[in-house]
């Protein structure tokens, strides 16, 4: 069991590394750890390490070909107004693979990182229950 002090982390195989930096960096508001490019970085965003292995880490080696195909899972951010999220990247020129689907849970939509590793932007919809408390 992790204490609310340690990272979660996630491994996501990348074709190049400094642009994995780059696109987490610049783009979804993670900061870098540690930049061992070309082989492996992994950068921070809250309690989420995301580990970036490139073609010749030892994560990537180790992974056997079947289950090393990009967009399998996806990484999950939260945000707060996921319209202007969407503008601001659309902006900067970031592609979408979906268009917003939104239900009772709250609204979403998909980008993928320059390797196709997916990303999903949440915007959790506001619920209350009867006693007032907020539930999503």
């Amino acid at each position: 069991m992790t204490s609310s002090t340690e990272f979660a982390c996630v491994r996501y195989l990348v074709d190049d590394v400094a642009a994995a930096i780059a696109f987490y960096t610049g783009h979804l508001g993670f900061t870098v750890h540690l930049d061992a490019a070309p082989a492996f970085a992994d950068v921070t965003r809250g309690p989420l390490r995301l580990l970036l292995s490139g073609p010749t880490s030892s994560g990537a080696r180790a992974t056997p070909a079947d289950l090393a195909t990009p967009g399998a899972n996806r990484i999950h951010l939260v945000v707060t107004d996921l319209g202007s999220e969407i503008a601001r990247l659309r902006n900067d020129g970031i592609e979408f693979r979906t268009e917003t689907v939104s239900g009772p849970g709250g609204s979403q939509i998909l980008l993928a990182d320059p390797s196709g590793n997916l990303i999903e932007l949440f915007q959790p919809a506001e619920h209350r229950s009867s006693s007032g408390g907020a539930r999503a």
